[in-house]
């Protein structure tokens, strides 16, 4: 058998599958801390986020997500008397594995919003709550942990998503998704659709969605 004299190159491969692998074993136990409606987080970014006290935490998620990246998702709710949700909040923590040094965090959103003195890319949109997604998804995986506290989502919800890129990188992100029941407003998420036939609605109610989210949620960065 004819010997491959692996250069540096492969060697540093080779290393970083390694780590990778490793990484991948040890992603399970949520490394931020929650105390009461407080998030704090120690690094990626270093920051605190502070939600309403009307918030009720329903637990931590964190797993490799489809493989490629550490994925720490906390969310929150605030629901009624009948333990449907009226309120989402969703925070997810996410940075792509050292297996795939290739992949990089993209967003083509021309809209931005400053939240705690940082700047996010601003995405609004009005969905099924049970609508499709794939298998092993951040979305499967939040929704898994509204159903194991005993509560349940809206037939439609209305959401914001707010993502920070850290880093020239853009390996790694900070997101956030404020969502809230859209039968308030008394239309559906199909009405609302771009071929909707409440479509023209959609403008009014997304600004007001947006600054809705930026007055619930609090950031603090250090100093």
């Amino acid at each position: 058998m004819r010997r491959i004299k692996a250069d540096g190159s492969a060697a540093r491969i080779a290393i970083a599958s390694l780590a990778g692998i490793s990484l991948i074993a040890q992603i399970r136990v949520p490394e931020r801390t929650v105390t009461g409606t407080v998030i704090s987080s120690e690094r990626d970014p270093k920051i605190r986020i502070e939600l309403p006290a009307t918030a009720h935490y329903i637990g931590a998620d964190r797993w490799p997500l489809y493989d490629i990246a550490d994925c720490e998702l906390h969310a929150f709710v605030e629901t009624g008397t009948n333990k449907i949700v009226r309120r989402l909040y969703w925070i997810q923590f996410e940075q792509y594995l050292p297996t795939r040094p290739d992949l990089h965090h993209t967003y083509d959103s021309l809209r931005t919003a400053t939240l705690g003195g940082m700047s996010f890319y601003v995405d609004t949109w009005a969905r099924p709550a049970n609508a499709p997604t794939r298998p092993g998804s951040d979305v499967e995986h939040m929704r898994g942990l509204v159903r194991a506290k005993g509560y349940s989502l809206p037939g439609s919800m209305m959401s914001v998503r707010l993502v920070h890129l850290l880093h020239d990188a853009k390996r790694k992100e900070l997101m956030i998704i404020y969502s809230e029941d859209l039968s308030p407003t008394g239309f559906t998420a199909d009405d609302l659709s771009p071929s909707g036939r409440a479509r023209n609605h959609w403008p009014e109610i997304d600004k007001a969605l947006l600054y809705r989210a930026l007055a619930q949620v609090k950031i603090v960065q250090p100093g």
